[in-house]
């Protein structure tokens, strides 16, 4: 068995580690084909990785224009620590202000987690006004844990 095979997770694994993260980096292509990449606080619906965005933001003008998108999320620090998720795939954006303030609340879970939710509700539904939603569509997923070498 190759090493590339050896270090990747289990669907399972993979399904973990998004729910484990808060945090993801967000790559979108600019204009000139350039990479804008940023890091995000996320959300998960089914398993999908959610995020929003202001309207007027960089990565939403990228995506009105080409919709493709990587999404990485990473624990460990030291090389032998390293886990890693890479999603390839295409957002769509999510519609109406409802799915807006429910991807907030998502995401906005995990930017303070144990804040109750009564607490967290004024400002998604203030900043989410101004924002924009998606769910990442996933085309190709690549893992990695390097705990597995040895």
């Amino acid at each position: 068995m190759n090493q590339r095979t050896r270090i990747a997770m289990s669907e399972d694994e993979v399904a973990t580690l998004l729910e484990e993260g808060r945090k993801l980096q967000l790559a979108t292509i600019n204009p000139d084909g350039t990479p804008h990449l940023v890091t995000m606080f996320y959300g998960l619906d089914q398993g999908r990785i959610t995020f929003w965005t202001y309207a007027k933001s960089q990565k939403a003008r990228n995506l009105s224009r080409d919709p493709r998108v990587s999404c990485l999320v990473e624990q460990g620090d030291e090389y032998s620590e390293l886990r890693g998720v890479l999603v390839y795939g295409r957002v769509t954006p999510l519609g109406g202000q409802e799915d807006v303030l429910d991807v907030g609340m998502k995401v906005a879970r995990r930017m303070t987690p144990g804040v109750a939710d009564d607490q967290l509700r004024p400002y998604v539904e203030h900043t989410g006004r101004k924002r924009l939603a998606y769910v990442v569509e996933p085309d190709r997923v690549v893992s990695w844990d390097h705990r597995r070498i040895t």
